[in-house]
């Protein structure tokens, strides 16, 4: 009877595990929705998300400020920083959008007209959307001629607006045309709004392609950085993600003094990565003057005939090259290097007193593993 019951809850289990995640994710998303794959990753991701009341609203449109950001994140480029933003009219600083559409720009997946307008409440037409898609690509050029041929299938092929041709003919040879499912002739719609089903499966696209065939600036910026270092023994690479295991071991240089006979436990120091912190294969984990930033945990002074010294310093937080502040569990023990006499007279006589000025490194235990985006030095916060 107990293995009876035992099958049974297995096989309710297997059956649970089995059921696809997006039957879960929206309630207005069926598993049968011809995008319902694309929708789910993507949320999974974070790339696009849903409404409050737990709706996708897959039929509804997209601006072009949203589309911007989607596509920044779909890219992986969210934590880039731009130099010199282009201005526009329309949209200022604050604008929660604003960096994202100077990311769109700075990687050439849009460009700015002359008239300095970004529009960016404006829905975006599938045209503006499969054309990002391209721009983001190392595409091989096709003439007007090659794009008409290929984009023969579709309906309304002679009514493709001039500027659009190109993009949805080399979209139509990367198989990344998006056309919802049902008419027997399928048809472009180049200026109709597009609907946030569709930007589900055009970014979804785009970022597949982008993978293997990425445009210059982006090839650049998802190229996993490599430098001189200090090596962190047991990191771990997996495609673009270093790991650094619990137990590693790292210098960190203070940036002022303290002492066994004049700092008190919960005194804050400030520490610096005085080298790269770097893969075996030198991909750099934490940068050179990357900042730490902790507590002493336990402070003890030495004393005659009594006990040596004791430092144990405690760090918390972390802030990266990109200004990223994020928790970076560690602890230290401060100790110097003696020669045997003297630690023969230190540990009978004198007792230590421990110290370290300005410059001075002490080696660090990490509490956590801790994942980092190795094209950008960004720190996942799990």
């Amino acid at each position: 009877m107990k293995n009876w019951a035992k099958g049974v809850l297995a096989g309710v289990v297997m059956a649970i595990t089995m059921i696809p995640a997006t039957a879960f994710q929206f309630p207005d998303v069926p598993t049968n929705h011809w995008a319902a794959s694309q929708i789910d990753i993507l949320s999974d991701q974070g790339v696009i998300v849903g409404y409050p009341d737990g709706t996708f609203k897959p039929d509804d449109n997209v601006t072009r400020a949203e589309f911007a950001s989607m596509a920044i994140k779909a890219l992986g480029q969210e934590h880039t920083k731009v130099a010199q933003p282009v201005n526009f009219t329309d949209i200022t600083p604050d604008y929660w959008a604003y960096d994202a559409i100077q990311k769109a720009l700075f990687f050439d997946l849009i460009s700015s007209d002359t008239s300095s307008i970004f529009r960016p409440d404006d829905n975006v037409s599938r045209a503006e959307a499969t054309t990002v898609s391209v721009n983001a690509l190392t595409t091989q050029e096709i003439s007007p001629a090659k794009a008409i041929e290929v984009l023969s299938k579709y309906s309304d092929i002679n009514s493709i607006p001039k500027d659009f041709l190109i993009p949805a003919g080399k979209s139509e040879i990367l198989n990344m045309i998006v056309v919802a499912p049902g008419n027997t002739k399928p048809a472009l719609e180049p200026t109709r709004p597009a609907t946030r089903a569709e930007v589900a499966a055009i970014l979804y696209n785009m970022r597949e392609q982008a993978k293997l065939n990425p445009n210059a600036k982006l090839a650049e910026a998802m190229r996993k950085k490599t430098g001189e270092g200090y090596v962190i023994e047991g990191a771990t690479v997996q495609g673009s993600v270093g790991t650094i295991p619990a137990g590693a071991v790292f210098p960190v240089k203070l940036t002022k003094y303290i002492s066994t006979q004049s700092s008190t436990a919960g005194d804050v120091y400030i520490g610096v990565a005085p080298q790269n912190y770097t893969t075996k294969d030198k991909y750099i984990l934490i940068y050179k003057d990357s900042n730490f930033k902790g507590q002493l945990l336990d402070v003890r002074s030495g004393k005659w005939f009594v006990r040596n010294g004791v430092m144990v310093l405690e760090n918390s937080l972390l802030t990266t090259n990109n200004d990223q502040i994020t928790e970076f569990k560690a602890t230290g023990e401060l100790s110097k290097d003696r020669n045997w006499f003297m630690k023969f007279v230190r540990a009978t006589l004198k007792g230590e007193k421990l110290d370290a000025s300005p410059t001075d490194v002490v080696y660090m235990r990490l509490l956590k593993p801790v994942r980092i985006d190795l094209t950008n030095g960004w720190v996942y916060e799990d």
